[in-house]
């Protein structure tokens, strides 16, 4: 259930409605916007009646959320949410440009990456320090001497850093040295995890959709890390498995404005895991911007045909920055700028 409230309520007014909210058993949100404040009501609203609320002179309306998802809903908070991570802004009129190699594989290789990615336009470094494998005999990453590497990247070029976090013993040293905690595909609905990231990850989180997950569902676990406490999500679309085996999976760009349609978070697209091949990740790419993403996510390696990890699908750094060239005149023509 949500108070839409007048314009120019002041602050002792939503306080007062806030307590009565509270004094229900509930959990009362406050959505501030430009024009319109809505508190969002979370917990079991069958016991309110919503004409005890629009007595209130202060009170436009009260609707009921039909989605089981409250704190995501767009209807909750009616603008876009607007992610920092670490100074560069994802949501609104951004647009984040995030480069790396899947794995890190050694320092050298990372800084040179990072240093290219940076010169290209890049505004967020990516590299995976631990790697979920199909495969137990693949390789699985180098753990916390891989993050040291990441960091060692962000102070040579000022890059935030976004790797992916896999158990819950390591939120502390992530919250120490990453920027953007990202949930992989595997884990969307390791619903254990998702509230250990909302109750301790004090970083924005970047929530990957599971290989066959509903909009729903995946709402759902971002709504887990909301509602544990950490209000800082981003979507991040990265194909989805059907019945075609010529991709490895099948990008989703119509979740792109049912996402937007239904909550007010950002979403971000990677192309790269989407087609599993370099060479679909460019027309992918364009067609997320001129979709309206908030952002896209591409893994580039400078020397993809010995890379440890997805190097068919990466893109050489001479690619990547004729991809961002074009991609920025995209964006423009979209209203979505580079920070």
């Amino acid at each position: 259930m949500i108070i839409v409230l007048k314009p120019d309520t002041n602050e002792k007014d939503v306080k007062e409605l806030v307590n009565k909210v509270e004094s229900f058993g509930l959990v009362a949100h406050v959505s501030k916007g430009e024009e319109t404040t809505v508190i969002g009501m979370v917990g079991d609203v069958t016991k309110v009646d919503p004409k005890q609320l629009e007595v209130s002179p202060v009170v436009d309306h009260v609707m009921r959320v039909s989605e089981p998802y409250k704190l995501a809903n767009r209807a909750f908070h009616p603008e876009d949410s607007i992610i920092d991570v670490s100074g560069v802004k994802v949501g609104g009129d951004h647009l984040a440009l995030i480069a790396g190699p899947c794995s890190v594989e050694s320092k050298e290789q990372v800084i040179a990456i990072a240093r290219e990615a940076k010169a290209a336009g890049a505004n967020m470094l990516r590299g995976g320090a631990f790697k979920p494998r199909t495969s137990p005999y693949a390789f699985q990453g180098m753990g916390t001497a891989g993050l040291d590497i990441l960091v060692a990247a962000k102070k040579e070029t000022g890059l935030p850093i976004v790797s992916e976090l896999m158990s819950a013993d390591y939120i502390d040293e992530f919250n120490e040295k990453v920027d953007l905690v990202q949930i992989g595909a595997r884990n969307m609905q390791n619903f254990d995890l998702l509230k250990e990231v909302g109750r301790r990850c004090t970083k924005p989180i970047l929530l990957k959709r599971g290989l066959s997950a509903t909009y729903e569902e995946w709402i759902m676990s971002a709504e887990y890390i909301m509602a544990s406490g950490n209000p800082n999500v981003i979507l991040c679309e990265r194909g989805i498995r059907t019945f075609e085996s010529y991709t490895r999976n099948t990008l989703d760009l119509q979740a792109i404005p049912v996402i937007k349609r239904l909550t007010h978070l950002p979403i971000i697209i990677d192309p790269s895991h989407a087609g599993g091949k370099w060479w679909l990740v460019e027309p992918m790419a364009k067609a997320a911007v001129a979709a309206g993403c908030d952002g896209l996510m591409i893994e580039v390696h400078n020397d993809p045909e010995h890379a440890l990890c997805d190097g068919p699908q990466s893109l050489k750094p001479k690619k990547y920055t004729e991809l961002l060239r074009q991609v920025k005149g995209i964006g423009e023509i979209v209203g979505k700028h580079v920070q």
